[in-house]
């Protein structure tokens, strides 16, 4: 389904494809700055990413997004540098940089030569504890951020119901908010509410340096000591729990938005890795949803689209490394002459033969194989080395847990499938949007709503 992911749209890749993290070093700061580095010397170029434990999920009501504009106000200057030079430097230097805000983080990143590091770090260095944040400057942002809330949610009717599906689904957990906040929170935004929310999180205490590529350990561990050792911290406070009521029946909502065809979500209450226990859980449901959503040969695809032709497209998706239990979802939109409800039909029914007969060997071989070949695909990519770093780091599970996914994969057994689906998808945990399409005025607007939204996870 979908990752609820603000600033840069991402490959759908899954971010634990990993057999071995090798050559990972680690060291931290006096400060609690930690930095993470793997070796990759198959090219002369690196990526820096750092990560802050921050976002929507950390936000109280009536400031929802504070994570995401802060993450475009981090550009606007400090002492060193005013508005626009942060760019304009990493250009110059032959880089590409960028930012992204999801639920349970805000992380920057640059692309580099890998003997450019030190213009990268002492730049994040300076915006980490030094930025400005200018009455004039939030103003020019209010529009860029109103203005991409338009575009990505509110002219998309997929993401628009995604919206409401999210905020119908949970009853206490900050995953109702939506990353890029809620219009009337974006609109009252004030410099004191994201310099306070600036002081909180934005420490070296708060992050970790993340740089895959052509680097030696040592020499990165030198460079964070120089520009990152001496920043103060900040005292970060241990968030209350954030637990989600249990919820007692099912929920259904009927969102009408003008699109083109109707649209169906459906979503039931799962642990993640961090929460489940035992944790073979989590493992059983990833592959789950390959078994689902894992390939053209999948039972959604193959069963859904080909075979009953009764959707034009079919999908489900789960992920596992959320900081908090989340949802496992399914998605639909019906082929002409059928509806959302002949699909609700249908995917209750894959989920009914889930929880009575044991997927066959030759699925499991499948998804198994699977993980395997997307784990050569990542190893291509620094950047994805460096996000499965990051995130893992960032949402509490330790970056070591990457070393674990191909195996625990590979233990999943046939009966652990079935005993997650009979646990958990189950009607009394379970949440329906139905997209019931309005006339479209223009066919501008037509070709707009009609974009589909960014997966939120691939299997």
């Amino acid at each position: 389904m979908y990752k609820q992911l603000i600033g840069l749209v991402l490959l759908a890749v899954p971010v634990l494809a990993s057999a071995t993290v090798s050559k990972v070093s680690e060291h931290t700061l006096r400060n609690g700055f930690k930095v993470l580095v793997k070796e990759d010397h198959r090219s002369p170029v690196m990526v820096s990413q750092v990560w802050y434990k921050v976002g929507s999920s950390y936000e109280p009501g009536g400031i929802t997004g504070a994570s995401h504009m802060l993450e475009h106000m981090m550009f606007k200057g400090t002492d060193k540098h005013p508005a626009g030079e942060f760019s304009k430097i990493i250009a110059a230097n032959g880089g590409d940089e960028n930012a992204f805000t999801g639920q349970d983080y805000t992380a920057f990143f640059q692309t580099m030569s890998a003997d450019k590091l030190s213009v990268s770090l002492e730049l994040e260095a300076d915006r980490m504890r030094y930025l400005h944040l200018l009455p004039e400057e939030l103003k020019k942002e209010l529009q860029v951020v109103t203005e991409e809330r338009r575009m990505r949610t509110d002219d998309n009717p997929q993401a628009k119901m995604q919206e409401h599906f999210m905020a119908m689904a949970f009853s206490n957990s900050p995953y109702k908010n939506p990353v890029i906040g809620w219009p009337a929170d974006i609109a009252a935004y004030t410099v004191k509410d994201l310099q306070a929310w600036y002081q909180r999180w934005y420490a070296p205490n708060n992050a970790t340096l993340v740089v895959v590529g052509d680097v030696k350990p040592q020499e990165v561990f030198d460079l964070a000591q120089k520009y990152f050792g001496a920043l103060k911290t900040s005292d970060i406070e241990t968030l209350k729990p954030q637990t989600e009521v249990e919820q007692l029946g099912v929920r259904k909502i009927t969102v009408k938005l003008p699109a083109k065809l109707p649209y169906l979500i459906m979503g039931y209450k799962v642990p993640v890795l961090k929460t489940a226990d035992p944790e073979w859980e989590a493992y059983a449901l990833e592959v789950l949803a390959g078994v689902l959503d894992g390939g053209s040969s999948a039972r959604l695809t193959s069963g859904l689209v080909r075979g009953k032709q009764l959707a034009v497209s079919a999908g489900a998706g789960y992920n596992m490394t959320d900081r908090l239990p989340t949802l496992f979802e399914l998605q639909a939109t019906p082929n002409e002459g059928k509806t959302v409800h002949d699909l609700e039909t249908a995917l209750k029914a894959e989920i009914t033969k889930l929880q009575k007969d044991l997927v066959s060997s030759d699925e499991l071989q499948r998804i198994k194989a699977q993980v395997l070949a997307s784990n050569v695909y990542e190893k291509d990519s620094n950047f994805y080395q460096a996000m499965q770093l990051g995130m893992l780091e960032t949402v509490g599970l330790g970056w070591k847990k990457a070393d674990d996914y191909v195996e625990k994969v590979n233990q999943v057994t046939a009966e652990q499938i079935r005993a997650v689906a009979k646990k958990y998808l189950i009607e009394d945990h379970l949440n329906i949007a139905y997209l019931e399409p309005q006339a479209i005025n223009n066919s501008e607007k037509t070709e707009k709503t009609e974009k589909p939204a960014a997966k939120k996870g691939a299997k």
